[in-house]
């Protein structure tokens, strides 16, 4: 028996599997956090809506895996975490209003990494525990994305030309193959090898850096620059790892029938790890124009 894709299931429902989809089946999506109008975050779960952060004017965000927890960078250059309503400042002096220079989490919500000055890269404990510790040098410093093993950083430089890969091990940064124009980079496979990125057509449309609410996504092989679309049916605007494996394809939402008057909303849609849907799951339609920034498991 195989595992049935499951329709029609709202996003924090409980899904439900054939018997027969494995011993140990994965767990089930729980929510997702989004980025909305006026950079507020906003995290969605158990079919109730919470505020993460108000980060304001400066589009530099992440939020944690977890989804409990939001980390950006002010105006004035200051790296701010938020918890429980609690915001703790654990870096200052960082580059303000630069909208590509986002900070992103580790795999546990416990880490923050960050763009410093220069092609620095640096780690602070979130909870303002320990001095940051800088783990290397690499021209990747927009939307960096972290591996779920925690041993690879990746992001763009700010040109737009290239997606570079930096080892936290050794402090090694190397490029990727086959890249010539990128503006996004949404997320690393669990072992670094691949990235979920954003591919503009040309250098006219390369952006300003801004955390895109919805984009093509393109899976890079980054040793080798094989590029692939995911195959999921429907408009795809959005791709994202999960910390197992499993990649979650964001497919755009279409109004029900003429007179209908059912709501738009966007579909998420989940691929195993031989690349086949195994689950759709509908977001609330709140969330249509919002960039997705977790899917929480």
């Amino acid at each position: 028996m195989k595992t049935h894709i499951v329709t029609g299931v709202a996003l924090g429902a409980v899904l439900v599997f054939s018997p027969a989809a494995s011993a140990a089946p994965t767990p089930d999506l729980s929510g997702a956090v989004y980025a909305g109008f006026g950079n507020q975050l906003t995290r969605y779960a158990d079919g109730e809506w919470s505020t993460l952060a108000k980060v304001g004017a400066t589009p530099q965000f992440a939020a944690s895996p977890d989804g409990t927890k939001a980390a950006w960078v002010t105006e004035n250059g200051d790296l701010q975490v938020m918890e429980g309503g609690k915001a703790t400042t654990l870096v200052n002096g960082l580059q303000g209003g630069a909208p590509c220079l986002t900070p992103v989490w580790s795999a546990d919500s416990s880490r923050v990494a960050y763009p410093a000055q220069g092609d620095e890269i640096m780690v602070a404990k979130a909870d303002g525990s320990a001095a940051p510790e800088k783990v290397g040098t690499s021209p990747g410093v927009c939307h960096l994305a972290w591996s779920a093993d925690g041993r690879y950083l990746a992001g763009y430089n700010t040109q737009g030309d290239s997606l570079y890969r930096l080892n936290v091990k050794t402090g090694k940064s190397l490029p990727a193959k086959g890249v010539k124009y990128i503006n996004h980079v949404q997320s690393l496979s669990p072992d670094g090898s691949k990235a979920v990125v954003s591919i503009p057509e040309s250098p006219e449309t390369l952006g300003d850096g801004t955390w895109p609410a919805s984009f093509k996504p393109v899976v890079l092989d980054i040793r080798t620059g094989k590029k692939e679309r995911p195959a999921v049916k429907g408009k795809q605007i959005g791709a994202f790892y999960l910390p197992d494996g499993r990649l979650v394809v964001r497919t755009a939402g279409t109004r029900g029938q003429s007179g209908s008057g059912s709501p738009a909303h966007n579909s998420l849609v989940v691929l195993d790890s031989a690349g086949q849907p195994v689950e759709r799951i509908a977001e609330p339609a709140k969330a249509r124009n919002r960039a997705l920034l977790q899917v929480l498991a």
